[in-house]
């Protein structure tokens, strides 16, 4: 990417994938002003940018419209990644809506009063729901299993409908199961492998549950990054979708011997009743972007995951304390 100078604004940029993308935008030379309420980022993902001037950070909610209107005046392209999570939609479904569905609605009812030239929804596989062909297309089946999948597809049809009733610029970013550096552990925002990495770190056998023989793309973050950059360059991509993901399926059970390896441990991991609404089976075409994008991710998985067991470790040197914040087993994501 070249020195491109423009500004942009990223949703949810406090957070996990969303800060690494910050990183990229301002790297390249943009600058970025990020909205996030810190529901779940944090200012501390954001802290190699105190002081240069190149981001800004605004402690916002995308449902608060009179907040936002001022924060999209000469922006050129929003990057929309503010989102609840998947398992807290099992419990605070009204939560998840409001936030997923109505702050989309919202983010891009300011972003064509205030003439945004683009528009980036970063969605989820969840959208698809478990696979019922594989690899998973574009133009897959919608049938998402929970309230987070659910409003992310709502997102996308809201983006779609903009793009052609409005004539803003979109694209939709499907990124499948991203992990790295700063992604959550913590309670029902945990995700599977930082889960598995502070349970083996304490000498306790990471816990599958279900038989483990689930499946999942995982993506490294900053390919993902990547690919979210590549897209929102792409004019060919204009009111259209575009998977992110490795296109490779890993078996749950390959991620926690990938983890045990990684942190040195023999243990064996334990296994627990399946989670409800749990997706079965994601594997990504990426054919698309990797004929349109030219997108190509560079992490092997267990790369990945060594790269993350060295953060973490350099990160937390006594992960003690963080069983305390684990959630209830029949919550735990993947």
């Amino acid at each position: 990417m070249t020195n491109s100078g423009r500004c942009v604004l990223v949703t949810g940029g406090a957070g996990f994938i969303g800060s690494h993308l910050v990183d990229a935008l301002a790297a390249r030379g943009d600058r970025v002003r990020v909205v996030d309420n810190l529901s779940v980022g944090t200012r501390a993902n954001l802290s190699n940018h105190e002081g240069t001037g190149r981001v800004e950070l605004h402690v916002a909610d995308i449902l608060d419209g009179e907040r936002l209107k001022p924060l999209l005046d000469g922006v050129d392209t929003v990057f929309h990644l503010a989102t609840q999570c998947v398992r807290l939609s099992l419990f605070e479904p009204e939560l998840v809506h409001r936030v997923n569905t109505e702050g989309t609605l919202r983010m891009l009812l300011a972003a064509v009063a205030a003439r945004i030239r683009r528009f980036v929804y970063v969605s989820s596989s969840e959208a698809f729901g478990s696979a019922t062909s594989v690899p998973m297309s574009e133009e897959h089946p919608f049938d998402p299993t929970t309230i987070y999948g659910a409003s992310k597809l709502a997102g996308e049809h809201y983006t779609t409908a903009f793009h052609r009733t409005h004539g803003l610029d979109t694209v939709i970013v499907r990124p499948f199961n991203t992990y790295g550096p700063r992604e959550h552990f913590e309670g029902a925002y945990g995700e599977v492998i930082p889960k598995f990495v502070v349970r083996v770190l304490n000498g306790k056998p990471p816990i599958i549950f279900g038989d483990g023989k689930q499946t999942r793309d995982f993506t490294f973050v900053e390919d993902t990054v990547k690919g979210i950059l590549l897209a929102a360059d792409a004019a060919a991509l204009t009111g259209r979708s575009v998977n992110i993901a490795r296109g490779v399926e890993v078996p749950i059970t390959d991620i926690a011997r990938l983890v045990l390896d990684a942190c040195g441990s023999s243990m064996r991991p334990e296994f627990g009743p399946e989670r409800p609404a749990d997706v079965r089976r994601h594997y990504a075409d990426v054919s698309r972007a990797r004929k349109e994008l030219g997108f190509a991710p560079v992490v092997s998985i267990a790369d990945g995951i060594s790269r993350y067991v060295a953060w973490f470790r350099r990160t937390f040197p006594d992960p003690t304390a963080l069983l305390s914040q684990e959630q209830p087993y029949n919550w735990h994501p993947a």
